[in-house]
């Protein structure tokens, strides 16, 4: 008879190593060129865009490159302080074109770039690295943003930031749009926050009305995540591409390299669209009681596009009026997201096991307001779970150790009946019932366990608070993997003597599988983030003595335990 427990363990070890597999490549954008293409960028005039509206009413198409007028005059002689001014609060350092008023550069000031330098990291830049900005403008009837060209504005001084004692702070860019029509153009900053608020202040003191829709986008290349290291074949490459909600799904995502044949094109009351990559998001929130319609666009020199545009708002003669909107620059702080627009907290992409996922983070991160230190937030919540599953733990440790204790009369049936394979099923069956043994026992509540482990793995994964987060001695970042290795071969001891404490098998074969197991788990956990293993190792752990207990108990009773 086949041994039907240990066929089940070995199964559920391998669907274990596969569904990790599956999950670690999940993260991958599958969108991953050439940095050279950011760089061929950069020596486009910096002013010249094909990818903004055209200026027909109602119309948010792009225009053809013939439609391009490159005679713009080019500011990039004229020196930093001509061109650009910052925006700073505590969080969130801006850099503004005041050609179109454009967020060129964006750095997280709490969040450094890596755990060894201490320059703050940079989600926004337009350089030959990179090239990803945050745009916006006036388009329809009184358009002040063209494929023709983009409005120059003025601000009073060249960096405005937050003070002490200032809950806010705001930056005004003017833009004289006729004699008798003055557009200035507010970014506002709150402390400790890494929202901004857009509004365009429409002063409209001519004999007409002024009409024009506000539009919002997102503009990047195809180079690489920056916050994602490259450490060769296994090295984690999470999803990076564009996200959006939709009246159908609160969480829509495409890849970088699907654009072309998946566009967006959606309308709804509210909305939001966004560019994710591991651990931080640029996200623009228009308002959420207009009809916003949403959209992508790849241009001809490859640059990936998601946009908003509001319908048209009119500024009667005579009046005031104004346009807004709201651009989230930062980390995935899931808590903050959901404040801001329904679903954009799911941007935060724990997969199709987010409803295990989310009490597993909300318990960490209690646990961290405890102890103080992520490390022992995971030590926390691997005792809790630990606790929440004893008694099936139990159950499978016992009927493992009711195994181990007929282990010699089952060796004696397969020896008996060893030319025989029916008269062998049946005589081990009458053991198993005789001795009240369920031989499927000391699997199924390992595999009851399995979603919670890999929806541990996604939290692991996929939240910033553990970037760069120190554990303890040479444990400097949660989310990196052990630099010495003493972790991942710590688990596999740990999972080796866990083997012997389970029953041998009988048959060769699966033998060498369950000897090989702690050898191929060592070896992927080496890869593994240190956060991840501190969580299996003391896992086997507690594992290792409950099942020494339980074994014991059983071997000293000298019967198998009902």
């Amino acid at each position: 008879m086949i041994d039907i427990q240990r066929y089940l363990l070995i199964a559920a070890i391998a669907a274990l190593s596969f569904m990790l597999l599956v999950e670690w490549k999940n993260f991958d954008g599958g969108n991953t060129a050439p940095l050279a293409a950011a760089a061929a960028l950069a020596e486009q005039p910096a002013n010249v865009d094909v990818s903004l509206p055209t200026n027909d009413a109602g119309s948010d198409d792009l225009p053809t490159a013939d439609n391009v007028d490159n005679s713009v005059e080019d500011f990039a002689d004229k020196g930093v302080d001509s061109r650009y001014i910052h925006i700073r609060n505590d969080v969130l350092d801006l850099k503004i074109d005041l050609q179109g008023g454009d967020i060129v550069y964006a750095a997280t000031l709490e969040h450094r770039d890596s755990i060894e330098e201490e320059e703050a990291f940079v989600l926004l830049e337009n350089n030959q690295r990179r090239s990803y900005v945050a745009q916006s403008g006036l388009i329809g009837k009184n358009a002040t943003d063209t494929a023709q060209g983009r409005p120059m504005f003025s601000a009073s001084l060249e960096s405005f930031s937050l003070e002490e004692g200032q809950d806010s702070v705001s930056a005004n860019l003017r833009y004289q749009y006729s004699d008798d029509i003055l557009i200035t153009k507010r970014y506002t900053l709150q402390r400790g926050d890494y929202l901004v608020k857009l509004d365009y202040l429409v002063e409209n003191r001519s004999s007409e009305a002024f009409s024009a829709s506000l539009f919002g986008q997102l503009k990047r290349d195809n180079s690489v995540d920056p916050g994602v290291s490259d450490d060769g074949l296994f090295a984690m490459k999470p999803f990076m591409g564009v996200a959006y909600s939709s009246s159908e799904d609160p969480y829509n995502k495409l890849a970088f390299h699907k654009l072309k044949e998946k566009p967006l094109n959606e309308q709804m009351e509210g909305g939001w669209v966004a560019i994710i990559q591991h651990y931080f998001l640029s996200a623009w929130v228009p308002d959420q009681s207009a009809n916003n319609s949403f959209k992508t666009v790849v241009t001809r020199q490859g640059l990936n596009i998601v946009r908003f545009t509001s319908p048209s708002q009119t500024v009667a003669a005579g009046e005031q009026g104004t346009l807004s909107a709201a651009i989230y620059i930062g980390p995935k702080d899931q808590y903050r997201l959901e404040e801001i627009s329904p679903g954009l907290e799911l941007t935060v992409d724990y997969g199709w096991l987010w409803w295990i996922a989310q009490p597993l983070f909300w318990l960490l991160t209690k646990l961290y307001s405890v102890f103080g230190n992520w490390g022992w937030a995971i030590i926390g919540v691997t005792v809790l779970v630990k606790a929440a599953f004893f008694q099936l733990n139990a159950k499978a440790f016992t009927s493992m150790a009711n195994m181990r204790k007929v282990q010699p009369k089952l060796m004696e049936l397969r020896e008996r009946y060893a030319d025989d394979r029916q008269k062998q099923s049946q005589a081990m069956m009458e053991l198993y019932k005789k001795e009240k043994i369920n031989p499927v026992g000391g699997c199924l509540p390992m595999l009851v366990q399995m979603p919670v482990f890999i929806a541990l793995y996604w939290v692991l994964m996929e939240s910033v608070e553990l970037r760069h987060a120190p554990f303890m001695l040479w444990i400097n970042d949660l989310s990196a993997m052990d630099p010495y290795f003493v972790l991942p071969l710590i688990m596999g001891a740990s999972m080796f003597i866990q083997q012997k404490l389970n029953p041998p098998p009988a048959d060769p074969m699966q033998a060498k599988i369950m000897q090989w197991m702690p050898i191929v788990f060592t070896f992927f956990f080496l890869f593994f983030p240190a956060g991840l293993v501190l969580y299996w190792v003391v896992n086997n752990t507690l594992s290792i003595i409950q099942q020494y207990i339980i074994t014991k108990r059983i071997e000293k009773a000298g019967l198998p335990s009902r």
